[in-house]
């Protein structure tokens, strides 16, 4: 890692005492529980959420003070490094200043282990026993296996086909962890066997994985679902990433026109971002936030801002949201992290309104973007990160065209080291070509423009 004097954690920054809530400054924003009217037997799924974390989740407050315990738990690895891609700015014959939270530094390699110590603490207080998820690229999954190690939780994790295929280190992360990993879609649930009745060489979806994971926990007892990405609760527990950006950034006399992130469902998007939409708000601030997602998948700049259901049977109650719909099956990008068919509704509701910007990229293009990084800073980014450096590439060249010096920010959610074979396949020509997925999301949306709630 570049170790240059502003690459390390800056030495004043503390790990944050609280939670920021964004939806406290959002003027107008009406809370995205109010559903329409469901389909009958569509929802009888038995309550998941303890009062603890539901109470987070409507909150209104700006700020949720976070446990003493929880927070012991994030000082073995928070504050995570604030780094200065200085190498990459002199590849890039730039005169932008691009710098990264570094949020592999955590012991599961990926920011998700914000969250999932969280929810692991407060399902334990609950007296929950197992804890069941789905997982695209398992990254989440294998954060929550550890955090269910620490409270002494059971897990069982349905983890998205094709990457339980294109990452099998991961799922021994997992099952390192104690937890029993399952590929989805599985002929261990009545959805599973549904959908592989009417394809049986799905590749899979985090929503349709979370259909199993959620018909597992409404079967079992004392077992309950907890969610990656997307809820309100979860975007609240990522927040800790911004808030520590911000300080540091301050320390260093710095402070970013552009805060970038990939987007799948939105907990990286959020974990960074609103902390500084909460700064621009207070102080007047005009700073650019930008969600970066796959040309595969593209809820918010090419997706319906309409109801939806979050899985792929339409089991769980609806949410508004930008959304593909949730019966799209995306094509089996290697980013599986991104590969979720909808926004989460409170950025779903500020890209609505205009308060974030979106741009998506094609698989290859990522991937090049990968290696230009990992070639410069000596540091392999997962594909996932990957969308967002090629974001802060094309900027970084605009810069260097225009001649226009501008401060980049964005967050490196994780490693690449599970994602090895993904670039192999991109160096020796094999990364497959994902420019058919663009008719399937075509497709996707007539189906959408049919059936969509307005």
């Amino acid at each position: 890692m570049n170790t240059s004097v502003d690459s390390r954690p800056a030495t004043g920054v503390q790990v944050p005492t609280h939670w920021y809530n964004v939806i406290a400054d959002l003027a107008g924003y009406v809370s995205q529980d109010r559903r329409p009217a469901q389909q009958p037997g569509r929802h009888g799924l038995k309550p998941q959420l303890p009062l603890s974390i539901y109470r987070q989740s409507v909150s209104d407050e700006p700020y949720i003070e976070i446990p003493a315990e929880i927070r012991a738990q994030y000082e073995n690895w928070r504050p995570t490094p604030l780094v200065r891609a200085r190498r990459l700015e002199k590849a890039l014959g730039t005169p932008a200043r691009i710098y990264y939270k570094y949020e592999a530094a955590s012991p599961s390699g990926s920011h998700k282990l914000n969250s999932a110590i969280a929810q692991a603490y407060y399902y334990k207080k609950a007296g929950v026993r197992e804890l069941v998820t789905g997982t695209g690229a398992g990254q989440w999954g294998t954060a929550l296996a550890m955090a269910c190690t620490v409270y002494d939780l059971e897990c069982t994790v349905y983890m998205v086909r094709c990457s339980y295929e294109q990452k099998p280190h991961r799922r021994v992360m997992m099952e390192l962890n104690g937890a029993r990993v399952i590929p989805s879609p599985s002929v261990t649930t009545e959805a599973g066997k549904s959908i592989l009745a009417d394809d049986p060489d799905c590749a899979g979806s985090l929503s349709v994985a979370s259909s199993e994971a959620h018909e597992y926990a409404n079967e079992g007892d004392g077992v309950r679902y907890s969610a990656g990405s997307g809820d309100n609760h979860v975007l609240l527990h990522q927040t800790v990433i911004g808030q520590e950006a911000l300080a540091q950034m301050r320390e260093l006399g710095e402070y970013p026109d552009t805060v970038v992130a990939a987007l799948g469902a939105g907990s990286n998007f959020a974990g960074l971002t609103m902390p500084f939409y909460r700064d621009a708000v207070a102080t007047g601030r005009s700073t650019r936030l930008v969600a970066v997602e796959p040309k595969s998948c593209p809820k918010l700049t090419r997706g319906v801002y309409t109801w939806d259901h979050h899985d792929a049977l339409g089991n769980t109650p609806m949410s508004k949201m930008y959304t593909l719909g949730h019966t799209f099956i995306p094509s089996a990008i290697h980013a599986g992290g991104l590969r979720y068919h909808g926004a989460a509704p409170v950025i779903s509701w500020m890209y609505h309104k205009g308060l974030v910007d979106a741009v998506a990229y094609g698989q290859s293009e990522v991937f090049e973007a990968g290696v230009t990084f990992a070639r410069a800073e000596q540091v392999i980014p997962a594909p996932e990160s990957a969308h967002a450096i090629r974001h802060v590439i094309d900027r970084a060249v605009r810069a260097r065209e225009t001649g226009t010096p501008e401060t980049i920010l964005f967050n490196l959610s994780g490693h690449g080291l599970m994602d090895l074979g993904s670039y192999e396949k991109y160096l020796t020509g094999m990364l497959e070509d994902d420019s058919a997925a663009e008719a399937e999301v075509e497709q996707a949306l007539a189906r959408l423009s049919q059936t969509a709630i307005r």
